[in-house]
Parts: structure tokens; sequence; C-alpha cells
């Protein structure tokens, strides 16, 4: 098996996996939009900081011209301007800077004066600090809001699909265990215009081509069978009627095999057509197994686990035991033992047990497995066994005993469990008492 299909393993469902995919999405968006304004709130100052330190040194120059007055913490020829500004000053020009340091920016804003002097002013960038943690403050926020609302929105939006995918799943299953009454457009419900109500209506055609593929097959086959059926009883009856001898001997052996051929042939039919009832009762399983298999298999060991009743139909029922029994002799190798466990029946052989092929797809008609199971039969006796398990509502399951258990085929028929009515009657006469 699979590790993905292990039991208990189960992976993040397609909502969570949608979820996360936009909330990752979301983050990485919120992200750089956040860094984004962060970068140009933070560029937008520093230009309003140089061109206010460029008007306070406009105006400390025209006051340091008209009385030689240093105002606005003015220097002149201050030795740590920058390299660049003296460059600039030298050439004629005003300029500003933004000189970075450990700590907060300094903004410098520098203008030439007569005599070769430069007049300079700094101050470090400190004020709009607050400013921008508020700022930051707020685009955390706004992170926060953004990852939360495409999360909330991608569970509506993916809980919505999921659940439509689910439904589709489920009734393509149904579709496939043969309930070729379920459509699977109408088990997803509202029509909704996406990829789910294509995959719905390509599931829905794929299933109305295979069920009239399978119909025509199936009345193929019930018509070959029912027109056999005449001739092939005129022959049995002309095979009775030879003198003895054993060539009349094997004519009437091969007579009655291809009798038994074409009834189970239309008994396959019939149980295709999925139109089969099952007559419910109630029915002791252990006394039940016990006689028919001494009828069927003499030879055959029986053994009681748990006494249990079962709600079934008798006929049905002594139908699959009897395909079982047949195969286990025909196939198998003895002994064959026969459990009843509570509402479980199992058939076991010691032979060289069934076919990987088998327990991979089931059984099929007309395939008797591998040669060391070959022998005679066409393979229809464990396709009806499983055709009526599925009329009782019950599982036919296969599979092979471990070496170490002695080998051999082992097949299991669960039926729906019922209540012990003998029980119920001293229920009910000791409260009536």
């Amino acid at each position: 098996m699979s590790e993905f299909n292990r039991p208990g393993l189960r992976w993040p469902g397609l909502r969570w996996k949608l979820t996360a995919a936009i909330a990752v999405v979301s983050a990485l968006v919120a992200l750089a939009m956040a860094l984004v304004v962060h970068n140009a709130a933070r560029v937008s100052m520093l230009n309003n900081a140089r061109d206010l330190q460029d008007t306070r040194l406009q105006i400390a120059a025209k006051m340091y011209e008209s009385n030689h007055q240093l105002t606005f913490h003015a220097r002149l020829d201050d030795p740590k301007l920058p390299a660049g500004l003296r460059v600039t000053a030298a050439k004629g020009q005003r300029a500003t800077d933004v000189q970075d340091t450990a700590g907060e920016p300094i903004i410098w804003a520098s203008t030439p004066l007569p005599g070769n002097h430069i007049l300079s002013i700094n101050s470090r960038f400190t004020d709009p600090t607050s400013i921008l943690e508020s700022v930051d403050g707020v685009l955390v926020a706004g992170c926060v809001a953004v990852v939360l609302a495409g999360s909330a929105l991608s569970v509506l939006v993916g809980g919505q699909l999921s659940r439509r995918l689910r439904k589709a799943a489920l009734a393509a299953r149904r579709v496939a265990d043969g309930d070729t009454h379920v459509r699977v457009r109408d088990s997803i419900g509202r029509r909704v215009r996406d990829e789910t109500d294509e995959l719905a209506r390509a599931v829905d055609a794929m299933a109305d081509a295979l069920q009239d593929r399978l119909e025509a097959e199936r009345r193929v086959t019930a018509d070959i069978a029912h027109e056999l059926r005449t001739p092939v009883t005129g022959l049995v009856t002309a095979a009775e009627l030879l003198p003895p001898g054993r060539p009349s001997e094997l004519v009437r052996d091969r007579a009655q095999a291809l009798r038994t051929l074409v009834e189970d042939v239309l008994e396959v039919a019939r149980l295709d057509g999925a139109e089969e009832r099952a007559e419910l009762q109630e029915v002791a399983l252990p006394e039940f197994v016990r006689r028919r298999v001494a009828r069927l298999a003499p030879e055959a060991r029986v053994e009681v686990v748990r006494d249990a009743w079962a709600q079934t139909d008798a006929r049905r029922l002594e139908r699959i035991l009897g395909n079982l029994l047949a195969n286990a002799e025909r196939h198998g190798r003895g002994p064959v033992e026969v459990t009843v466990d509570g509402a479980v029946i199992r058939v076991r052989d010691h032979g060289p047990g069934f076919p990987e092929v088998l327990l991979r797809e089931g059984p099929s008609r007309f395939r008797t497995g591998n040669s060391s199971r070959a022998g005679s039969g066409h393979g229809l006796g464990l396709t009806i066994a499983a055709g009526q398990a599925r009329v009782l509502g019950a599982t036919l399951s296969f599979d092979n005993a471990s070496q170490e258990e002695g080998g051999g085929a082992i097949a299991e028929l669960r039926l729906p469990e019922a209540d012990d009515p003998e029980a119920d009657d001293v229920l009910e006469n000791g409260a009536n008492a």
C-alpha cells in the first residue's frame, strides 16, 4: 500500500492548501508593499528635511552677509563638512546632502560666501523617527489585516470548492460501486459555472456511456444465454436417452456442464442488471452454515467462534456459500475450513491461494486465474458470489494466508448483523411479566 494511502495518514485538504497559499502570497505582497511605503515615506521625509535645511541656510547666509552673525547654529568653514559639499561649493553652488552615520543620519546644507568661505548647517534627522515608527505600526497592522482577510476569504472559497469536490468524489465512488442512478451534477448541488461543474458533466457523460455499454453487453449476454437455453435443454434430454456406456456418460456430463454454464451466464446477466432484490429474513448463521456445509461439502470443517443472527436472504446466502466451497474444492487443497465469527463467514483452503490479479481487481467472468488454480471452470463462480453479496448488502473480500499460517486462499463474507430474536422474546416476556 502506498504511504499516501495508509490509514491514519491524512494530507491537508484543498481548503487548507488554498488557504496556506493565499496567506503566504498575501503576506509576501503586504510585506513588499510595506517596505515600499516605508522607504517612500523615509525618502519623502529626508527630502522635506533637506528643503527645510536649505531654507534655514539661505536665511542664515543673508543674516551673515548683513551683520556677520551666525544663526541657526551655522558654521563657517566647518572642518566636518562632507567632501561632496566642498566640491559643490567650490563650483559656486548651494547644495544639501544626507550623511549616513551609525545613529540617525545628518542633514547638511552648504553655500559658498565671498572670500572662499563656506557657510554650512547640519542637524540630525531625529524628529521624524516617531512618525516612521507610527507609519511602521500602521503598516504592520495593515499586513496582518490583509493576511487574515485573505485567509478568511480563502477558507470560504476553498471550503465551498472542497465540499463540491468531496461530494463529486462520493458520487463518483457510488457510481463505481454500481449505483447507476447517481449523477455527480445532482450531488454537488447548486449549479456554478466553474471547473467543478465541467468535471461533474464529464464524469456523468462517462458514466452514461459506460452504463449504456454495460447494458448492451448484458443484453447480448442474456439474449445469447436465453437462446441457448432451449437447445441445451433438448441436448440434455436427448443425452439421457442414449444407451448406457462410457461414450454416453461423457456426452451426458458435457451436456450437463453446458447447461450449468448457460444458467450461470443468465444469473450473471441478471445480477449485472442491478434489478435483483433480496427477500430478507433473520437467519441463525451457525446452524445455517452447519447444515449447508454438511450437504454441499461434507469433508469441510466448520468452526463457530461467535454466534450471530443475520438479516439476509437464505437462498442467496446458500448460493454464495456453495460457490465459495466449490471454488475451494476445485482450485485449492484440503482441508477446507469454514469459520463463523459473528456475522462474518470465512472459507479457507490450503492450496496455492488466489492469483494476484483477483486480489487486485476482484473476480471477473471467464477468468480462472493462473495455471496453479486454473483447472476446470469458467470464472463465473466467484463472480456470481460477489454479485449475490452486493444484492444482500454484504461485503465479499479475498485474501491469501501467509506461509507461516500454512498458505491458502481465504474468502470472507461480512453480512449485516441482526438482533437475536430469541433474546428479544425473552426481554418482551420479562416485561410482560
